[in-house]
């Protein structure tokens, strides 16, 4: 059986959906790859749409959905940014990516969302260099 990997944020219409688009691009089929929002918007954020493009990947396909049990189920839970709480079912945990925000030092637009796609990049490599051992 596949790995399997959710990446969790509170609208599901960025950054966990740029996780998931990254995590595609970079594992292919060798991970089973989902993302959730603990209170799902209605559509995606168009920059992070067209961050991810610039780069690659593509979540344009992608519709916010709701966070259930068996998501939580899976190998590696990750909840990107500090406001998306989640109650794990017993014995189970979730990492916590504070991932970089660049509206703190005045950054905005598709800056803005290019240094928050390379941030969570970089991480979702990593994540995957070590679930598939290499």
């Amino acid at each position: 059986m596949k790995p399997s990997v959710v990446f969790i944020c509170v609208s599901n219409g960025g950054k966990s959906q740029m996780a998931a688009a990254l995590a595609e691009k970079h594992a292919g089929d060798k991970l089973e790859i989902q993302s959730a929002g603990t209170n799902p918007g209605t559509k995606l954020n168009q920059e992070s749409v067209q961050a991810i493009a610039e780069v690659g990947a593509d979540m344009s396909g992608g519709v916010p959905k709701g966070v259930d049990r068996q998501m939580l189920l899976a190998d590696r839970v990750v909840v990107l940014g500090a406001d998306a709480q989640l109650e794990m079912p017993e014995g189970r945990t979730f990492e916590r990516w504070l991932t970089d925000e660049p509206s703190t030092r005045g950054i905005e637009g598709m800056e803005r969302m290019r240094l928050v796609r390379d941030d969570i990049d970089a991480r979702v490599q990593a994540l995957i260099a070590e679930m598939l051992g290499q």
